[in-house]
C-alpha cells in the first residue's frame, strides 16, 4: 500500500470516525501502569448495548443474513460465531453503519441507529487498515486525533498503550517493517485509544502467538472489569468458551443457537468423556459410544442417550491402563460442530 492510498471502506478509522461528539467520563485506573480505562458516569437506559431485530441483508440474489435477531446486555463479553460465510462479518458491519439493513433494525445503546454513537464504539476490522508507510507512534496519534483526542492526549494513550502491549521499540518504526502480529497489535490499540464503551472485534487474535494472544486476553479482562461491552468473532473456540457470557451461533445468515454460554452447555449434559491411557482400547464401533474422537493415546468420546459412562471405565479397563477418565459437559467446539452439522 503506497502512502497515497485510501484505507478500506471497512476498516476501524472509517467506522469510528464518522463524526465526533463530547463525551463526560469518570476515570477508572486499572493499573498505574496500564493505559487508562474510562466509563460513563451517567447509565444506559437500557441494559442491552446491542439489539438487532429482524436484520436482513441480501447481495444481488445472495442472503448474507436472515432476519437475524439478538441482544447484548450492557458490560458482558459476547461471541458471534459461525463457518466461515456464515454472516458473520455482514452482521456486524450493519451493526455499526458501514451497511444498512434491508430489512428489520438496529438499536445501540437503547436507541435506533445514528453516526453520533459511532464515538461510543470502537471497531476492529479483520482486515489490516493501516497505512503501511507511517510510523507506529504517528499513526497512532493520527488515529487519536480523528476521534477528537487532542495531539498530547492521544501521544500519551498510544504510548501507554505501546508500553503495555510491549511494541514501545518499534513506536519509530514503520507499520510495513512490522510482522503481521505486531500489526494486529497497532490496530487492536487503535481500537481503544479513545476508550469506547462497546467494543467490536472481528477475528482479534488473528495472527497472534499464544504469548500475544494471552496478552491481548488479559485486555480485554480489564475491559470487561471496567463496564465496557465486549463483542468478538472468532473461530477460537477455546477463548471464546473462556470470556465470553453469551453467544450467537449462525449459519448462513440465520441464527441457530442463541443465549446465556453455561445454559447452553448445561443443555447438553454430562454425556462427554475424555480419556487418556495407554494401549489400544479398540473403542471403534462400541455400542456406548455415539462419536468418537481418537487422537492415539487420549480420546474424547460423546456417549449415546442414556449410556452409563461407569461402563465404560468398567469396559475400557479390562484392555487398557487408565490414567485419566473424565466424564464433563461438551466443549464449545462439539457443540459448534453438532450445530453446524445438523444444518448443513
Amino acid at each position: 500500500m503506497t502512502s497515497g492510498s485510501t484505507l478500506p471502506d471497512n476498516s476501524n478509522l472509517q467506522a469510528q470516525a464518522l463524526e465526533n461528539s463530547s463525551r463526560s467520563r469518570v476515570n477508572l485506573e486499572v493499573d498505574s501502569r496500564k493505559p487508562r480505562l474510562e466509563t460513563r458516569n451517567l447509565k444506559l437506559e437500557t441494559a442491552f448495548t446491542v439489539e438487532l431485530r429482524s436484520i436482513r441483508k441480501t447481495f444481488d440474489h445472495f442472503v448474507a443474513v436472515d432476519r437475524l435477531s439478538l441482544t447484548i446486555r450492557e458490560g458482558s463479553v459476547y461471541g458471534l460465531l459461525g463457518p466461515n460465510g456464515a454472516g458473520k462479518t455482514s452482521t456486524i458491519r450493519m451493526m455499526i453503519g458501514i451497511t444498512m439493513p434491508d430489512e428489520g433494525d438496529v438499536r445501540l445503546f437503547g436507541q435506533p441507529f445514528h453516526r453520533e454513537q459511532l464515538n461510543r464504539i470502537g471497531y476492529l476490522p479483520e482486515e489490516r487498515g493501516l497505512y503501511k508507510r507511517m510510523k507506529v507512534l504517528d499513526h497512532l496519534i493520527f488515529l487519536g486525533r480523528l476521534h477528537n483526542l487532542s495531539e498530547p492526549d492521544a501521544r500519551k494513550r498510544s504510548l501507554d498503550w505501546c508500553e503495555r502491549l510491549q511494541i514501545a521499540d518499534w513506536e519509530n518504526k514503520k507499520v510495513e517493517e512490522l510482522s503481521k502480529g505486531m500489526q494486529q497489535k497497532i490496530q487492536f490499540i487503535a481500537t481503544l485509544l479513545h476508550e469506547p464503551e462497546l467494543v467490536i472485534m472481528d477475528e482479534p487474535f488473528s495472527g497472534l502467538d499464544p504469548a500475544n494472544a494471552v496478552m491481548l486476553k488479559d485486555v480485554l479482562i480489564d475491559l470487561k472489569k471496567a463496564g465496557k461491552t465486549i463483542l468478538f468473532s472468532t473461530h477460537r473456540m477455546d477463548q471464546v468458551e473462556r470470556l465470553c457470557d453469551s453467544i450467537c451461533l449462525i449459519d448462513h445468515g440465520r441464527a441457530i443457537l442463541e443465549g446465556d454460554l453455561k445454559k447452553i452447555k448445561a443443555s447438553y449434559g454430562k454425556n462427554h468423556v475424555q480419556m487418556q491411557y495407554e494401549g489400544d482400547p479398540h473403542l471403534e464401533g462400541c455400542e456406548l459410544i455415539d462419536s468418537l474422537n481418537n487422537y492415539g493415546n487420549y480420546v474424547e468420546a460423546r456417549l449415546k442417550p442414556g449410556a452409563d459412562p461407569q461402563e465404560l471405565l468398567l469396559m475400557t479397563a479390562d484392555r487398557v491402563r487408565i490414567s485419566r477418565f473424565e466424564v464433563l459437559e461438551p466443549s464449545l467446539e462439539e457443540i459448534f460442530i453438532d450445530q453446524v452439522g445438523k444444518h448443513a
